[in-house]
């Protein structure tokens, strides 16, 4: 289904041509009708204001939102491992999970970078879909509720996949989201949180930065998906 890969694309940085090619986005999500009827137009109202927002503005929202500060991070792993050693054997793990369907990730993102994992997603039978969306469902819900708590329209997307998915996050997961405070930093402390430490810790030294997939046209089984984790505070 082309609905997950659409929430993937609403998810990634905004470009002209993605704008330009807002309507027929529209079009898809109406015609499959996967989503529920009131998340559908809660994210035709979101692709309604992306046509009338200026370009930059939209550019420098998203990276204020989701490139500078590890709160809405779409690297899941960054909520459920951290910085910790477990995060470059999960990635490595993801990417063997990739391969295993037929997928083969070019220079220039991780496997656990939100939008891929959407893509990914739409290639599988639905019913699959549905179910692995499932794993990373409390990282997920976190990320919608720090964004609701900044009134950003992204917090629509989140919700979509919530709906998409059979099983509900935690809901200890998602009280403690809601009650940590709100938190605003300045551009120099955002720089230098990100540069206090290594990611990896070098684990990853041979993994393959990734932007999208392609598929086999029969993939084979997947192993069990090791996206499925906690999420960390």
């Amino acid at each position: 289904m082309k609905t997950f890969k659409i929430l993937g694309m609403l998810l990634s940085y905004p470009k002209q041509p993605m704008i330009d090619h807002l309507a027929d986005i529209e079009q898809v999500l109406t015609s499959e009708a996967l989503l529920p009827k009131r998340h559908l137009n809660k994210i035709l109202k979101f692709t309604a204001a992306l046509k009338q927002g200026d370009l930059y503005e939209l550019q420098e929202d998203y990276v204020m939102l989701f490139d500078r500060g590890r709160a809405h991070c779409l690297h899941m792993f960054e909520h459920i491992h951290g910085e910790s050693r477990d995060r470059g054997q999960a990635m490595v793990n993801l990417k063997e999970s990739y391969a295993e369907r037929g997928f083969y990730m070019t220079d220039g993102e991780l496997p656990d970078y939100l939008p891929l994992f959407l893509e990914y997603l739409s290639c599988c039978p639905v019913e699959e879909a549905i179910d692995l969306i499932g794993d990373p469902i409390n990282v997920i819900a976190t990320i919608g509720v720090k964004l609701k708590k900044r009134d950003s329209l992204y917090s629509v997307l989140f919700d979509a996949i919530e709906a998409l998915a059979k099983v509900k996050a935690d809901s200890a997961v998602v009280e403690r989201a809601k009650a940590a405070e709100l938190e605003i930093q300045t551009l120099e402390q955002l720089d230098k949180e990100w540069a206090e430490a290594e990611a990896f810790d070098n684990s990853t030294e041979n993994l393959t930065d990734c932007v999208s997939c392609e598929t086999s046209t029969v993939p084979p089984q997947i192993n069990p998906s090791p996206i499925s984790g906690g999420v960390n505070q």
